[in-house]
């Protein structure tokens, strides 16, 4: 069952990529800025983010089953609107829907993890389904821009289509609601659970744990969801099945360090130094910064690719930092910040770069710095702001064994 909703996630995961191989045809067709291509490529994460809430909702009162069967096929219905696409107005509107009907998708598997799995197997397990989920991610490197170029960009959305559609079609056969669908009875009221938000953000520890999820995520898929392409063929000269090579060698160590990270999970105590992972993360985007060279750059690139597999361990601090009761509304929480700040850092990359040359600056230079220096803001935010008792109480009896 648990696979069946990974194929979900998978074609998210395939959907929120892709903009790093369209861009450049999608510049060519619909003459694009670099700030259209932010929005573009924020659009889905916006409109996902932004639904976690309702997701959250939606599985507390109606179940996980019948959340993903609901929304899903509405990303099918996004990619045929944007294959068929004849404005950029049009295209972001497929964007939108792909982000609706992705919505449920990641959330989903946290939750049925949570519920069907013991607490100290929940990061591995975590880890060996981000892992899984990052087949996505390979089909819009070298596959992507094989179709593309032989093809066209929209027989990549047709494509993305046809997979949606069989992916929905395991969850419905393949997956039944793990202890049953509570009874009407039985349900949260719909008030009471937009009510019960509320108690997370009055939590302290809350705002720190969001402050780094704005961040992380949204860098590794902002260099591999969006500016991988077009700063390897523009930078370097990359033709665009060469640039899905790098893509495709990006994505398949992605694939490695989420299973790897959550197998060396060191613990609620030691859990929240992964701000340092984050700072290691700003000074390898720092680098890439600096020296604008094509070897730097892919080797870069897959550095990143690697070392954002601690992200994981992520998901298994908000799993510690909260009550059982809270877990699924956590995970909401947590899941809408990352992939708001994946729309906004793909959004505010847009813009910079669009303004770089007016200042005389080489626009990835300016984009890689910028997402640098958000790296070290979340990550000081993160550490400086108020901890979990848990973790603390974590620390201290570590310090005194």
């Amino acid at each position: 069952m648990l696979l069946a909703l990974t194929t979900g996630f998978s074609l998210s995961q395939a959907f929120r990529s892709l903009p790093a191989i369209m861009a450049p045809p999608l510049q060519r067709e619909f003459a694009l800025s670099a700030q259209d291509l932010g929005v573009f490529a924020g659009a889905f994460h916006f409109s996902f983010g932004a639904l976690q809430f309702a997701m959250g909702i939606g599985i507390d009162v109606f179940g996980l089953r019948r959340t993903v069967l609901f929304f899903s096929p509405l990303a099918i219905a996004g990619a045929a609107v944007a294959a068929a696409a004849p404005s950029f107005g049009w295209l972001v509107a497929g964007q939108v829907l792909n982000g609706i009907g992705c919505a449920p998708a990641f959330l989903v598997c946290t939750v049925f993890i949570a519920r069907s799995f013991p607490p100290e197997r929940f990061a591995a397990v975590s880890g060996l389904i981000l892992g899984v989920g990052s087949i996505g991610l390979l089909l819009t490197g070298t596959p992507l821009a094989w179709l593309i170029e032989h093809s066209s960009w929209r027989a990549g959305f047709v494509a993305l289509a046809l997979c949606s559609a069989l992916a929905w079609l395991s969850i419905l056969v393949l997956v039944r609601e793990p202890g049953g669908v509570p009874a009407r009875g039985e349900r949260t009221p719909l008030l009471q659970a937009l009510r019960s938000y509320g108690e997370l953000f009055r939590l302290p520890h809350t705002w720190g744990i969001l402050a780094l999820a704005l961040v992380t995520y949204a860098s590794f898929l902002s260099l591999r969801g969006l500016w991988l392409g077009p700063m390897l063929i523009a930078r370097h000269g990359f033709s665009l099945v060469q640039s899905g090579n790098v893509a495709l060698a990006v994505s398949v160590v992605g694939m490695l360090g989420p299973p790897l990270f959550g197998r060396l999970d060191p613990g609620a105590g030691r859990r929240r130094w992964i701000a340092g992972y984050t700072l290691l993360l700003a000074v390898v985007f720092a680098l890439m910064a600096a020296g604008p060279g094509a070897a730097l750059d892919v080797a870069g690139a897959i550095a990143v690719g690697m070392l954002s597999g601690y992200m994981v361990l992520q998901y298994a601090d908000v799993r510690a930092a909260y009550p059982a009761a809270m877990t699924g509304r956590a995970m909401a929480v947590f899941t809408m910040a990352i992939f708001l700040g994946v729309g906004l850092m793909q959004w505010l990359t847009g813009v910079v770069a669009s303004l770089a040359p007016a200042a005389g600056l080489e626009p990835f230079r300016v984009v890689l710095g910028a997402i640098a220096l958000m790296l070290v803001l979340g990550a000081l935010a993160y550490r400086v702001l108020p901890q979990p008792r848990a973790a603390r109480a974590a620390q201290a009896a570590e310090s005194g064994a």
